[in-house]
């Protein structure tokens, strides 16, 4: 784009500015009340209305003892305690201090009966104090949710969600380290039946504020449900546009045919397991050949029209080097990936009694992954380019106003606590391949404020459009913007995420056609979003964070916060044992056994054949060496093996000194041999062994 056009943005923008400054002036006059939308019963928040947990530090909040949750949970699983204490009763829970300390925030408590925990919240003060000071506040409370929200204090009791979870099996074709709901190894199979996912389906639209949140079918591995596919279409036909299925992609790299019948039943994402580039990068998985596995999965899907999300758990000293590489990836790619998730390990399920030096080796939080994308990528200002992922409600509540009272659902809303998840956008020319933070040309910090003012005056449909419209472009700069980016493509993009005017920019609805996905893909910018999720444990758990989840799990039990279901009081563990289908013996005596990828073993694919760009250098990397060179375990089962072996060398040790201990005892009391005086030395103890035969005795001069 010629400086011409930069420069006549650019005049576009001032006269934004001289705009707006009237516009907010008479927007200030008499506001209008918030109207009740139809999908609540409950009027839209001012922005001064909107509820905040207590932030900043230092500050005391509500936790669990990594000792004591394991042990009451023990006695629930055995039987010995009703499970209905968690409704009832503090179990476990202690309090905790958030404070600053040597430049990094921790969490620090005291059980009194199993002493003292710290760990790590952020390494980065500043920008953890940034990503609290730009939280918007929590979302409409949760109503007529009683039948469904009723988990003591863990309950869910703000907004809707973002993304309902239902596992459909806890059955899977793999054994990963690390695993948060340690699959294949409880004992028993926990698998929904059609009328179990129907219910939760159906129940989960009764629940206000009524969101189009997303719904992700997991597991285990989802694909291995025969109901898979009729939970697709039926979540479609109760009218949630966007479902997902979180999967490690095998099933969908080995058949094309069920990539096109997922997407015709209309699957609309995958979430990707995927850890790295290339199959060193994967290692940790125990798949021969995991990472072709999951290119063929990218391929098949995308040539289905489903879209592609990579997932990526990080783990200091396993796989952090990989976050700029798998950013590099998705830029190399951008006609196939437009979301990134990363994943800050949580020590849970397999890793639950990690030792605390693994547990410091390994520990990732959000900033550690802020700095990594910086170092590694050369772009992602922490405090400029990062907000928590909350901040985007106060768009979402926009959304909400011009859709009006009348609309059948309400916006998306990612409405968690600041300390749980951030994100940052990337602005993609799918032809040239130049990529800028969305912030560098945007100043969205001033563009929230702004939006926020538009929402509290509640004007009609096309005073709140244009306000927001005001509020972009005299928050833009055109010189910082990628070279072929037009104020236009802004306004655009804008509009194809909120659906404000109308425009058809291709279906999401359950109608939606192949011609619909080619249209939406299309566009020549991708709004490539790389996001952070860290879920909690033990180790680090605030009640505060969980009594506002986005990603509520459906349960035969109702629905329950994603940490308090499979890393706090483990309910995960609790309500599968009591909706238990069958032991595994019995299982298999009746299905067989479903095909497991483990011990180096590769998955056969039938198609093989992509053409996605790759960079030779990361594909052919070694594995990260950085625990080893530590001597630092890598997985619980490595920690469990090293573990024996130290018990099997203490108790050789132990078993030699008694040994000693006894034929001392024997040579005393049995042969009479009498002990040599105590700081004597005797001629034995400094002679030579004798031979086992002894040679004749020569004659010696002199006899």
């Amino acid at each position: 784009m010629s400086k011409a056009i930069k420069y006549a943005e650019r005049a576009v923008v001032y006269a934004a500015k001289g705009a707006w400054a009237v516009y907010e002036r008479l927007n200030r006059i008499s506001p209008n009340p918030s109207f009740t939308p139809k999908w609540s019963d409950k009027p839209l928040l001012k922005s001064w209305q909107k509820e905040k947990p207590p932030l900043g530090w230092p500050r005391t909040t509500d936790s669990l003892c990594p000792k004591c949750v394991p042990e009451i949970r023990k006695q629930i699983l055995d039987g010995k305690l009703p499970h209905e204490i968690l409704l009832n009763e503090k179990v476990g829970e202690i309090k905790a201090q958030i404070i600053e300390r040597d430049g990094k925030i921790l969490m620090v408590k005291d059980c009194p009966k199993h002493g003292h925990f710290e760990d790590v919240m952020s390494i980065d003060p500043a920008f953890y104090k940034h990503l609290e000071e730009s939280f918007p506040g929590r979302d409409i409370r949760a109503h007529n949710d009683e039948k469904l929200h009723n988990h003591g204090t863990s309950t869910v009791t703000h907004g809707r969600g973002s993304v309902l979870t239902i596992d459909l099996t806890n059955r899977c074709n793999m054994m990963c380290d690390p695993c948060f709901m340690d699959a294949n190894q409880v004992g028993f199979v926990h698998e929904l039946t059609w009328d179990d996912i129907k219910t939760m389906l159906d129940n989960a639209i009764t629940i206000k504020p009524r969101r189009q949140m997303s719904v992700q079918f997991s597991g285990g591995e989802p694909t291995l449900s025969p109901y898979f596919l009729d939970a697709v279409a039926y979540a479609r036909k109760v009218g949630y546009n966007s479902v997902q299925a979180a999967s490690n992609g095998i099933e969908f790299a080995k058949s094309k045919e069920l990539c096109r019948a997922a997407a015709e039943a209309g699957l609309r994402y995958v979430y990707l397991q995927f850890d790295g580039i290339g199959n060193a990068a994967n290692s940790h998985r125990k798949v021969g050949n995991l990472f072709d596995v999951k290119l063929q999965a990218i391929n098949n899907l995308h040539e289905a029209g489903v879209e592609i999300v990579p997932v990526t758990t990080i783990v200091n000293g396993i796989n952090n080097e990989q976050v700029g590489r798998i950013i590099q990836f998705a830029l190399d790619n951008p006609k196939r990936i437009s979301f990134i998730s990363f994943q800050p390990v949580s020590f849970t399920g397999r890793d639950e009694e990690i030792t605390d030096e693994r547990r410091v080796a390994q520990r990732y939080t959000l900033s550690h992954m802020a700095h990594e994308i910086k170092n590694q990528c050369g772009f992602g200002e922490p405090v400029r380019d990062w907000f928590p992922i909350s901040f985007m409600s106060t768009f979402s509540d926009w959304a909400d106003l011009v859709h009006g009272p009348n609309a059948d659902w309400g916006q998306l809303s990612c409405g968690c606590h600041p300390n749980c998840g951030i994100g940052m956008a990337l602005m993609i020319d799918k032809e040239t391949k130049e990529a800028v933070p969305v912030t560098a040309f945007l100043n969205m910090d001033q563009v929230a404020r702004d939006v926020a003012k538009v929402n509290d005056a509640a004007r009609g449909k096309w005073l709140s459009v244009m306000g927001f419209g005001l509020a972009l472009l005299r928050n833009y700069d055109p010189f910082q913007a990628p070279t072929h980016f037009k104020i236009t493509d802004m306004l655009k993009k804008m509009d194809k995420t909120f659906n404000a005017t109308g425009k058809n920019y291709g279906s999401v609805k359950g109608d939606r056609t192949m011609e619909d996905i080619q249209k939406r893909r299309s566009d020549r910018w991708n709004f490539l979003f790389i996001a952070g999720m860290w879920f909690q444990d033990l180790f680090n758990y605030d009640f505060r964070r969980t009594e506002q989840c986005i990603i509520p799990y459906a349960t035969q039990e109702g629905e329950i916060s994603f940490c308090a279901y499979n890393t706090g009081i483990g309910w995960r563990n609790i309500i599968e044992k009591m909706h238990m289908t069958a032991t595994l013996t019995k299982w298999y005596d009746e299905h067989g056994r479903h095909e497991i990828f483990a011990g180096g073993k590769k998955v056969g694919m039938t198609h093989v054949g992509h053409d996605l760009k790759l960079n030779m250098d990361h594909v052919n990397a070694e594995a990260n060496h950085t625990l080893d060179e530590l001597g630092i375990a890598k997985n619980a089962r490595e920690e469990r093996l090293r573990a024996r072996d130290k018990q099997s060398t203490e108790a050789k040790i132990k078993q030699d000194a008694e040994n000693a201990r006894m034929a001392k005892l024997y040579r005393e009391h049995i042969l009479g041999e009498k002990p040599p005086a105590e700081g004597l030395v005797t001629l034995d103890s400094i002679a030579p062994a004798r031979p086992a035969v002894q040679k004749e005795a020569e004659p010696v001069a002199g006899d």
